[in-house]
């Protein structure tokens, strides 16, 4: 069995907020279903809007921030910002990236 370094700070919160902006995607969809679907309800736009744009934003400032500060080749950033932009992706990046180790704490070369 192989030991895994823990995850940098920086990494955990990029993890985190990986999951808040696929969350908010999730309810916005959820919205937009509601929406021009069967029901006619905006509510859910209304709340999930805002609360999406706002968590792209700062999901951006923190990939920019934990590509700096992670030392990620340009190809991680690049996928990282780029994984914002159709539903739901962030997640399955944040995991990916996790097993390839790009989140973890990483000894001084």
């Amino acid at each position: 069995m192989t030991r895994r370094n823990p995850m940098h700070p920086t990494g955990r919160l990029f993890a985190v907020v990986a999951f808040i902006e696929a969350l908010t995607w999730a309810g916005l969809l959820i919205g937009m279903w509601l929406k021009y679907g069967p029901y006619a309800n905006v509510a859910l736009v209304k709340v999930f809007g805002p609360l999406h744009g706002v968590a792209f934003m700062i999901y951006v400032a923190v990939t920019l921030f934990a590509a700096i500060r992670l030392r990620w080749p340009w190809w991680a950033s690049a996928l990282a910002l780029l994984a914002a932009i159709p539903p739901l992706v962030t997640l399955p990046l944040e995991w990916w990236f996790r097993r390839r180790g790009l989140l973890e704490l990483r000894s001084p070369r």
